[in-house]
């Protein structure tokens, strides 16, 4: 028996907006071009094109081509697998051990019927998960020809608009445990398993990804053709769910990563590292976003809660020193309105984040006023 997941679309139908990775292109979170209902109710098919079920748990979000939609899934060979949402303060993993297939949808955006269907993977998951978490949490990437999907320890996956397996790479075991909590270590965190969930990017022919895990974390770069690994930086980090990002409009362009022990920006083309900051919060989730020559970090797990306002131009440790609020690199930074788990939103020339408790920050993002 399997868990059905049912998606939902209440795009219009003739609406072609390419959503090809997470948050859509540059991490960015806005569809200028689609007409998006601001009123919809699933129960009563108000405004909902077409409902879909998908087999199993996947908490990686869809992504779109065209006319073709891509999702992916976890499916438990032998049971329903409990998910566990909500407020709660049970750190453990899931009792979700057993066998899984890690599959791939691709759908027809206007009907909802399935164009193909591929098992990438099939056996027992090499790490656990977190209750509130899946087996396939990572959201694919996509330029039109590639389709890239990353299940963490159980491999990375590289397939035609069409299905046809073009390569996949295994990147090893990718253990995620929450080591620091609340700022501090935890004894208990290294026989935890909360699962993976940074996602891969595509850009400039390749594919980008950051595995900060409990140990020999690394950003890598591999060539989007055939897999083979351009480089690979090693980081010394905790655990972090952050999906990295792309600033090309730099000096060096480079690939832009949140963190604990640092944050920083690693050169495009080599995997230099460029740039790094201290002073995030534990269990980093939101991505970094670039805007008008800026990258804007946060994180608030654990009692710091910082925002960070970068200058694309930074070079060496920008950490702020003695209660320094700026510095050459750092534009702005404040202490309090960061966000847990949401990457915030730019629009215009305001910085929005919404944390989990209900409380929606909104700064100017020049000046932070």
């Amino acid at each position: 028996m399997v868990l059905l997941t049912t998606l939902t679309l209440a795009w219009p139908a003739q609406a072609q907006t390419n959503w090809p990775s997470f948050r859509g292109a540059n991490a960015n979170g806005i569809a200028r071009e689609a007409a998006t209902p601001m009123v919809w109710n699933v129960d009563k098919s108000d405004n909902i094109l077409w409902k879909k079920a998908i087999p199993g748990l996947g908490h990686s979000s869809p992504i779109i081509w065209g006319d073709r939609l891509f999702v992916t899934t976890a499916v438990n060979e032998r049971k329903t697998a409990a998910l566990k949402v909500g407020l709660y303060g049970d750190p453990g993993s899931a009792e979700d051990n057993e066998v899984q297939q890690w599959k791939i949808f691709c759908l027809n955006k206007s009907t909802g019927d399935t164009l193909w269907a591929k098992t990438a993977h099939q056996g027992v998951p090499k790490q656990k998960r977190h209750p509130k978490a899946t087996h396939a949490n990572c959201i694919m990437a996509n330029d039109g020809k590639n389709v890239v999907a990353f299940f963490a320890s159980e491999g990375l996956y590289c397939y035609d608009m069409d299905g046809n397996l073009r390569w996949q790479k295994d990147l090893g075991t990718l253990r995620i445990s929450p080591v620091v909590y609340n700022d501090v270590p935890d004894p208990k965190g290294a026989d935890l398993e909360w699962g993976f969930a940074s996602s891969p990017i595509i850009y400039s022919n390749r594919v980008f990804v950051q595995c900060d895990v409990l140990t020999n974390g690394f950003v890598a770069a591999l060539n989007l053709a055939d897999g083979k690994e351009v480089w690979r930086t090693r980081r010394d980090d905790t655990a972090t769910w952050s999906t990295p990002n792309i600033c090309a409009d730099a000096p060096r362009p480079q690939l832009v990563v949140n963190g604990w022990k640092h944050m920083g920006g690693y050169d495009l083309q080599t995997g230099e590292e460029i740039w790094r900051m201290s002073g995030g919060g534990d269990c980093p989730v939101p991505t970094p976003m670039v805007w008008n020559g800026l990258i804007f970090l946060m994180s608030s797990h654990g009692p710091r809660k910082p925002i960070y306002a970068v200058r694309t131009d930074a070079v060496g440790d920008v950490s702020l020193r003695n209660g320094a609020t700026t510095n050459r690199y750092v534009a702005w930074s404040s202490l309090r309105g960061a966000s847990s788990m949401q990457t915030p939103l730019i629009s215009g020339d305001y910085l929005s984040s919404c944390h989990v408790a209900g409380h929606n920050f909104c700064f100017e993002a020049r000046n932070r006023m």
